[in-house]
């Protein structure tokens, strides 16, 4: 009998589909109309579909993926989408699925063997409040022996987060030479054992997880609280001290607002 999680011998293809999906977010605060104007131009340039396609490029390659096909499209007024569809990397030892962190980054649609890697941005700002949100999703689904996981750490560090959740599931099942269907193939207590130590310790992080339905959710609040890094086009030293402490509220309510996924009242 096959031991849980031991290497499997498979009977033709791994049909397991292994999908991680989650939402970045990159919060801060611009005090006039044409801040927040600009702050959606930057966002657009700094992440269009050329930035986009050498993120997930290099995430296929963590991955241990090949790409098949690319497609990527910029929008009017803003946004990006990248999609691409990969297949496995037939390389011996390149396929780690063991529950410990991924590579960290070095410094659109791409189409695998019935696997994908997607993404699309979001840039948006409150219509008169001075707080301007970036979203990126992004969704990781593969089949075979290849994880999605490993490509964790690199996605993390690759935008400005301030708010991440993340979804992971395994689908289906696959099936050993003697018939016996295996419904995961790696061994998985939590998405936090997938990123390192710094990564986890800059976090507030909070899990739920289904795991008699292979189901594993974690949510990332940022700790550290630096009004500087969130104002743009303008300082602290540019705003009065009663300025920055309504600033600051406006800011950390956005934050609990994301990360709990309700509408809160602002607190003094």
């Amino acid at each position: 009998m096959v031991k849980p999680f031991e290497k499997l011998k498979l009977h033709g293809f791994n049909n397991l589909t292994k999908s991680l999906s989650f939402s970045i977010y990159d919060i801060c605060y611009a005090q006039t109309e044409q801040h927040r104007q600009e702050y959606i131009s930057y966002i657009d340039e700094k992440y269009n579909a050329d930035r986009l396609t050498d993120i997930l490029s290099d995430v296929v390659d963590i991955i241990g993926a090949n790409i098949l096909n690319v497609a990527r499209q910029d929008y009017d007024p803003q946004g990006a989408s990248v999609t691409i569809l990969v297949c496995e990397e037939p390389i011996e030892g390149k396929h780690d699925n063991s529950e410990q962190p991924g590579p960290m980054p070095d410094a659109i649609v791409a189409h695998l063997d019935k696997s994908h890697i997607c993404v699309h941005t979001y840039p948006e700002h409150h219509p008169h409040d001075g707080i301007c949100t970036f979203r990126a999703d992004i969704e990781v689904s593969t089949c075979g022996v290849i994880s999605p996981l490993k490509a964790l750490n690199f996605l993390i560090h690759s935008f400005e987060s301030d708010i991440v959740t993340i979804d992971y599931r395994v689908r289906g099942f696959t099936r050993d030479v003697n018939g016996v269907k295996h419904y995961i193939d790696h061994p998985i207590h939590s998405i936090q054992n997938f990123m390192d130590e710094p990564t986890k310790n800059a976090f507030q992080m909070v899990d739920v997880n289904v795991y008699q339905e292979n189901l594993f959710h974690t949510k990332m609040m940022l700790k550290e609280f630096d009004l500087n890094n969130y104002l743009f086009g303008t300082g602290v030293d540019s705003v009065s001290i009663d300025e920055q402490k309504a600033i600051t509220r406006k800011i950390k309510r956005e934050m609990r607002e994301i990360f709990y996924g309700r509408n809160m009242p602002d607190m003094e």
